[in-house]
């Protein structure tokens, strides 16, 4: 009997304040594989990158947690671990939205890169505006 090895596939981001946008990205990024890891940005990672998050860290993960495309949520701490995750959890498809592209094309010489389109008229600060109403 042939053992077929799983095809790994990791994304990041904040995944704050969760939309059709999101899902729809989780679930482009699980069909690229048979596993599906998210590194998500944690509360100090996003105050080095200048944001803050409606929602802390540990509830954007069990959000996450619960959607059926997710396999496993990792924290990711700084710009530099997604070189080291690549190899550490074996991933054979590194993806991210689109408005990213060319950023982590250095990945390639590990994995495959592959950015996908975000979902058209939505978004996190777009939502975040119109709360502000």
């Amino acid at each position: 009997m042939e053992n077929k090895q799983l095809k790994i596939v990791i994304t990041y981001g904040t995944f704050d304040l969760l939309h059709v946008g999101h899902v729809r990205l989780l679930k482009r990024a699980k069909s690229l594989g048979d596993v599906l890891i998210v590194g998500l940005s944690t509360d100090e990672f996003n105050a080095v990158k200048h944001k803050s998050s409606f929602l802390p860290y540990e509830q954007r993960k069990e959000i996450l947690e619960s959607i059926r495309y997710v396999d496993k949520v990792i924290p990711e701490n700084n710009w530099d671990q997604k070189r080291s995750d690549v190899r550490k959890y074996k991933v054979d498809i590194f993806t991210i939205g689109d408005d990213w592209l060319g950023e982590f094309d250095f990945l390639k010489e590990y994995c495959e890169v592959i950015y996908l389109s975000r979902t058209e008229d939505i978004s996190t600060s777009l939502l975040k505006g119109m709360m502000k109403g």
